[in-house]
């Protein structure tokens, strides 16, 4: 869902001119392509070497339908909160993701961008 509270800002940003449904297409197409790219090689590799997903084998096709599903959901629900009140609960979903399971979506960009060993140890209980 996350990804679609980060796709309505810089979609309603980028693209304001567009209207709502065809922000919604282009958000779910971004989506698709993201799906596509994370199961290449390059990218699993990433994720094995880089992150704690250390035996990731890449998603199954109803894992990445599902991703889809849940960036439309989380879409939709940013439209409705709006810029600010999408913001709050963008960083407590968060905030509850890191202290619940050592993860969210924010630090698994940042592993897989700029790894960093003590995070990725403490991701892993060590």
């Amino acid at each position: 869902m996350l990804h679609g509270f980060l796709f309505f800002w810089l979609i309603a940003w980028l693209f304001a001119r567009l209207s709502g449904p065809w922000q919604l297409a282009l958000a779910i197409a971004v989506e698709g392509f993201w799906e596509a790219f994370e199961n290449t090689n390059f990218i699993i590799d990433r994720y094995r070497s880089e992150t704690a997903a250390l035996g990731y084998n890449g998603d199954t096709v109803i894992n990445s339908f599902g991703d889809i599903l849940c960036c439309l959901i989380g879409f939709v629900i940013a439209r409705r909160l709006g810029w600010r009140r999408s913001l709050i609960a963008f960083a407590l979903l968060e905030l509850v993701l890191i202290l619940w399971i050592k993860d969210s979506l924010l630090l698994e960009i940042l592993m897989l961008v700029v790894p960093i060993d003590a995070l990725r140890a403490w991701q892993m209980c060590r």
